[in-house]
C-alpha cells in the first residue's frame, strides 16, 4: 500500500510539472512569434504553427498556414513597435491545449506612439517535435474615443424627449455637469459623451454611437443609435 501511494503520489507531482512547464513552453512560443510579427521572422512561424492550421484575423478575414505566413515580413519604413505577451486563461486536455492571450501592443508610427490589445485565442497539439498551434482567432479590443466638450447652447439642442420609431420605446434626454444624461423608459441613466459634434458614446459600450439628425434649417429632429453599420431610429417627439 505504502509503495502504491508513493508512485501515485509521484505520478501527482509530476503531472503538475508537465503541465506546468507546457503552459510555460506555450507562452515562451507565443511570444516569439509575436516578436516575429514585429520583425518580419516567418521562420519563428513556420516552426510553430501547424500544417493544417486556420487563422481567424480581427479584419473579418481568415486563411490557412501558407497565406498567414505570407503576412509575416519586415515592417515598412517609418514603422516599429513591440508586442507584450500576457496569458489569461489555459487548459490543457491530454495533447491539446487551449490558451488566451492579451497582445499589448505599442506601435510607433511614423514617430507618433499608438497602442492597441487584441484578444487572442490559441488552440495548440502535442507532436511528435513538440507543441504546434492548430488554429488562432484575434479580436481587437474596443476602447472608448477621446471626448471633447460641447459648448452648453449646442447641448441644449440635444434636450428631449425620443421614441424609438415604430415603438413605444423612449429616450430622455437631459443636461447635467455640462453632458448629456441619457434615460431610456426608467432605466438608469447614461451619460452620454461627446465624440464630435453631435455623435455621442456611452463609456465602455463604444460599438454604439448616438448621432443626433438634424432638418435643413439646423434643428434636432431625432437621432440614430449606430450599432457598428445598422442604424436604429429615434425620433424627437418633445
Amino acid at each position: 500500500m505504502y509503495r502504491f501511494v508513493c508512485v501515485a503520489i509521484f505520478a501527482t507531482l509530476f503531472s503538475g510539472s508537465a503541465f506546468a512547464d507546457d503552459r510555460a513552453l506555450i507562452m515562451h512560443q507565443r511570444q516569439e512569434m509575436s516578436d516575429a510579427l514585429t520583425g518580419g521572422d516567418v521562420a519563428v512561424w513556420d516552426k510553430y504553427v501547424d500544417p493544417g492550421f486556420i487563422f481567424a484575423e480581427e479584419d473579418d478575414s481568415y486563411k490557412g498556414k501558407a497565406e498567414a505566413l505570407k503576412e509575416v515580413r519586415p515592417l515598412p519604413k517609418g514603422l516599429g513597435g513591440s508586442i507584450h505577451v500576457e496569458l489569461l486563461s489555459y487548459h490543457e486536455d491530454g495533447d491539446v491545449a487551449v490558451a488566451l492571450f492579451r497582445q499589448v501592443e505599442t506601435e510607433n508610427y511614423f514617430a507618433q506612439t499608438i497602442h492597441a490589445n487584441y484578444l487572442t485565442l490559441t488552440t495548440w497539439r502535442k507532436r511528435a517535435d513538440g507543441w504546434k498551434e492548430i488554429a488562432e482567432q484575434v479580436l481587437a479590443e474596443k476602447t472608448d474615443p477621446p471626448a471633447i466638450t460641447l459648448p452648453p447652447e449646442q447641448l441644449t439642442q440635444y434636450a428631449g424627449t425620443y421614441r424609438l420609431k415604430g415603438s413605444e420605446a423612449v429616450y430622455t434626454v437631459a443636461i447635467a455637469d455640462g453632458k448629456l444624461i441619457a434615460t431610456r423608459n426608467g432605466r438608469k441613466p447614461v451619460t452620454w459623451n461627446a465624440e464630435a459634434s453631435d455623435v455621442f458614446f456611452a463609456s465602455g459600450d463604444p460599438r454604439i454611437r448616438d448621432i443626433f439628425q438634424r432638418d435643413a434649417q439646423g434643428h434636432v429632429t431625432g437621432f440614430v443609435e449606430r450599432r457598428e453599420s445598422w442604424d436604429i431610429v429615434w425620433e424627437k417627439i418633445g
